[in-house]
C-alpha cells in the first residue's frame, strides 16, 4: 500500500487527538479541521473538503441518531415518573434491608448498577445519593464507601457495558466495522469482570472499618451528606401521588426485567426467533419507555399529559445532545478513516473508497509487534488515554477504528473493541477522572471528589488489568 500525503495528515491529526485528549482538551475542533484537511488534499479540491467535512458530519449523525433516540426516551421515563414520586418509591424498599455497614455496601453496588443499567448513571445518581446513601451511612457505611459503591457500580460497571442501550457497543462496533450484539455481549462479560474486582477490593479496603449503630463518626458523615444537600438552593419538591406513584415504582421495573428476560431467551433459544438484541434490542427496550412515558404522563393528568410528555420528550433530547453532541464531529472524522463510510463522505460515487486508517496499519505492520497481549493492552491503554477528556464516549470511535485496524488471526476485533470500551468508560465515565460525572457523585455525598479518585484508582486499575487478561484467556 502506498501511502498519500492524505494518509500521512489523517496520521498527524488521530495523534494530535490522542495528544490534545493527555492534555484533557476537547478534541471536536481538531478532527473537524482534519476532516476538513485530508478530504482537500485527497480530492484536491477546496470545495470538497468544505462538503465532506458536513458529509462526514451528517454521516455520523445518521449511523448514531438512535443512540440519541433511546437516551432520550430513557431520561423522559425516568421525569415523568419523577412527577408522581415514582422514582423514589422503587427504591424505598431497599432502605430497609440496610441493616448494617457491610449489606449496605452491596445494596449500593446492586441498586446503583440496575439502575444505571436501565437509565445511564447521571441521572440516577442524584436519586441514589438523596435517598440511599444518607440510609446506608446511618447502618454503619463510611461515607467515602458509599460513595466509591455509587460511582463503581454505576459509572464504572453498569456505564462501561452500557448493555441495555448499548449506546456504547454500538459507537465501538460501527467504528469497528463489526457485529454490535457481538462487542455487546464481550463488552458486558468484561464490565462485570473489572466491576467485581474493583467492587470486592472497594470492599475490602473498607472492612475494618464499618461502624456500629452508636459510632458518633455515623453523625459527622450525615452531617457532611446534609451539608452537601443543603448547597442545592432550589431543591425540587417532593411530589406525592400515593397509589399512583406506587403503581408505576412496580410496574416500571417489572417491564423492564420482562424486557431483559424476553431479550436473553430469543437469544439463548435460537430458531426462528434469532438473537433479538443489538439495534433491535435498543428499539425494543425504547419503545416500551415510550409506552410507559406515555401512561406515567396521563397518570399525572389527562389535561396536562399532552404538554407534559413534549416537556419530558424535549428534556430527553436536550439531555442526549449535551451528552452525546461532540461526539459527531469525532465520529465523523473516524468514520472517514474506514472504507465503509469514506466514499459517501468524499463524495466519490462508484470509485474505490480509502480506508486511511486500516491503509496506516497495514503498512505500518512490520514495525507493531505481532503479540496479542501487546496489541490487547495497547487498546486499554488508548482506552485509558482517551478518557482522560471526561467523557468516556468520546473515545470511542478511536478505540473501535484502531480494533479493526488492528486485529488478527489471535484476537478478534470484538474483542479488542469491548476491551478499549472498558479504558475509555472506566476512565472518562466517572471513576478516575476529577472533571467527569465523579464531580457530581463527590458532590452529593459531601467527599473531596480527587479523594475519590484516589481511593477508586487501584480498585479500577487492577481490574481493569484482570479483565483485559480475562478476555485473551476467554476468547
Amino acid at each position: 500500500m502506498e501511502l498519500t500525503l492524505a494518509h500521512w495528515i489523517y496520521l498527524f491529526v488521530t495523534l494530535s487527538v490522542i495528544i490534545t485528549m493527555i492534555f484533557r482538551k476537547g478534541v471536536v475542533l481538531p478532527t473537524l479541521l482534519g476532516t476538513f484537511l485530508v478530504a482537500w488534499v485527497y480530492n484536491g479540491s477546496l470545495v470538497s473538503g468544505f462538503s465532506s467535512v458536513f458529509n462526514a458530519n451528517l454521516t455520523a449523525a445518521k449511523e448514531l441518531f438512535s443512540i440519541f433516540l433511546i437516551i432520550t426516551f430513557m431520561v423522559a421515563l425516568l421525569h415523568s415518573l419523577k412527577d408522581i414520586g415514582a422514582d423514589r418509591q422503587m427504591i424505598a424498599p431497599i432502605q430497609k434491608v440496610m441493616t448494617n455497614g457491610h449489606i449496605a455496601y452491596f445494596s449500593l453496588v446492586v441498586v446503583t448498577y440496575v439502575i444505571s443499567l436501565f437509565f445511564w448513571p447521571t441521572p440516577a445518581v442524584p436519586l441514589i445519593c438523596a435517598l440511599l446513601v444518607p440510609a446506608a451511612v446511618r447502618a454503619g457505611l463510611p461515607v467515602m464507601a458509599g460513595a466509591m459503591a455509587v460511582a463503581l457500580a454505576g459509572q464504572g460497571m453498569a456505564l462501561s457495558s452500557d448493555y441495555v442501550m448499548q449506546i456504547a457497543p454500538g459507537l465501538s462496533a460501527t467504528s469497528a466495522g463489526i457485529d454490535q450484539s457481538v462487542v455487546a455481549d464481550k463488552a458486558f462479560v468484561l464490565s462485570l469482570i473489572s466491576g467485581g474486582v474493583a467492587i470486592l477490593i472497594g470492599y475490602f479496603s473498607y472492612r475494618k472499618h464499618m461502624r456500629k449503630p452508636n459510632d458518633p463518626l455515623i453523625e459527622e458523615d450525615l452531617a457532611v451528606l446534609q451539608g452537601a444537600k443543603s448547597k442545592d438552593s432550589n431543591p425540587e419538591p417532593t411530589p406525592n401521588e400515593g397509589i399512583k406513584g406506587r403503581i408505576f415504582a412496580i410496574l416500571v421495573p417489572l417491564s423492564m426485567l420482562a424486557v431483559m428476560v424476553y431479550m436473553v431467551f430469543t437469544k439463548v433459544s435460537g430458531g426462528r426467533m434469532g438473537g433479538f438484541e443489538g439495534g433491535d434490542g435498543a428499539a425494543f427496550i425504547g419503545g416500551v419507555a415510550v409506552l410507559l412515558l406515555s401512561f406515567a404522563t396521563l397518570t399525572k393528568g389527562k389535561s396536562m399529559a399532552l404538554d407534559k410528555i413534549s416537556e419530558h420528550i424535549t428534556e430527553g433530547f436536550v439531555f442526549a445532545f449535551k451528552a452525546m453532541g461532540p461526539v459527531i464531529p469525532i465520529a465523523g472524522f473516524f468514520f472517514l478513516g474506514s472504507g465503509d463510510f469514506s466514499a459517501s463522505i468524499l463524495s466519490l460515487g462508484d470509485a474505490e473508497a480509502p480506508a486511511f486508517l486500516f491503509d496506516l496499519v497495514q503498512s505500518g505492520q512490520n514495525v507493531i509487534p505481532q503479540n496479542m497481549v501487546f496489541t490487547a493492552f495497547g487498546i486499554l491503554i488508548i482506552g485509558i488515554i482517551t478518557g482522560l477528556d471526561g467523557s468516556g464516549f468520546s473515545g470511542l470511535p478511536l478505540t473501535g477504528a484502531l480494533s479493526g485496524a488492528l486485529s488478527s488471526g489471535s484476537v478478534d476485533p470484538a474483542t479488542l473493541a469491548a476491551i478499549g470500551q472498558m479504558g475509555s468508560i472506566w476512565t472518562g465515565g466517572g471513576t478516575l477522572i476529577a472533571w467527569s460525572s465523579l464531580v457530581a457523585v463527590a458532590g452529593l455525598c459531601g467527599v473531596p471528589v480527587m479523594d475519590l479518585v484516589r481511593k477508586n484508582f487501584f480498585p479500577v486499575m487492577i481490574g481493569l488489568f484482570v479483565s483485559t487478561i480475562a478476555a485473551l484467556l476467554i476468547w
